[in-house]
């Protein structure tokens, strides 16, 4: 038997573009203009060109993962309950793609530790992670103050060098390290390229063109779930 073959299997899951084939952040935003939570005219443009430049990897982490976290200010998490379950169903599952959950589950089956990890906040997110059937949820965490969202984040943001960051102080709360384990991890945004490299196999996900050129330079497996 390998050695590989001898360690637990962990295995990372990107979501946006990746289980996903679209932007959760993006689609919560105009889930709530649609819903009118959030005026069109004002917010629209600031939505579109966050998107931009998270795409072109030109956006600040900070700045990125506030902008969403942002929308969710001053209620509690129990007043936007009922959206977020209406936004789970009727946005983001149309929104799997079509081999994505029997990838997932064929994972799960293995018995591989499997990890959602976003940098999509925990509260928009841990739905999805559930509708997956995925327990372990790595997110962007929004700050709550008097049982109240601030608008606000906290600890290190789940985003580029930061996802990695994140799992390694989760995986020591289990009291593993990364090498202790086999790690595979799926994304498809260059935003992720610390988190594949981290990874003993990365496998670029119908990956935009940065990406998809660094897969082809490290010889990474490249796999459309669509």
């Amino acid at each position: 038997m390998s050695a590989a073959g001898k360690k637990p299997r962990l295995t990372l899951f990107d979501l946006d573009h990746t289980l996903l084939t679209a932007d959760s952040d993006v689609l919560w935003c105009e889930f709530l203009m649609a819903h009118g939570v959030l005026e069109r005219e004002s917010f629209a443009a600031r939505n579109a060109d966050m998107e931009a430049r998270y795409k072109a990897g030109t956006v600040g982490v900070a700045e990125f993962a506030g902008f969403y976290v942002s929308t969710l200010a001053g209620r509690s998490p129990a007043q936007w309950q009922p959206l977020r379950e209406q936004f789970l169903h009727e946005v983001i599952v149309p929104c799997v793609a079509p081999r994505a959950p029997a990838l997932v589950r064929e994972h799960l089956d293995a018995g591989d530790l499997v990890v959602l990890t976003t940098a999509t906040n925990r509260f928009i997110t841990e739905l999805t992670a559930q509708h997956f059937g995925i327990e372990h949820l790595l997110a962007t965490e929004c700050e709550v103050v008097d049982g109240v969202f601030t608008g606000r984040t906290e600890g290190v943001h789940n985003m580029r060098e930061g996802k990695v960051t994140r799992l390694q102080a989760w995986l020591a709360g289990r009291g593993f390290s990364l090498p202790d384990l086999h790690s595979t991890a799926y994304s498809d945004s260059i935003n992720d390229l610390a988190l594949l490299s981290a990874a003993d196999v990365a496998v670029a996900v119908d990956p935009e063109p940065r990406l998809k050129a660094a897969a082809q330079e490290r010889g990474w497996r490249v796999v459309t779930l669509r």
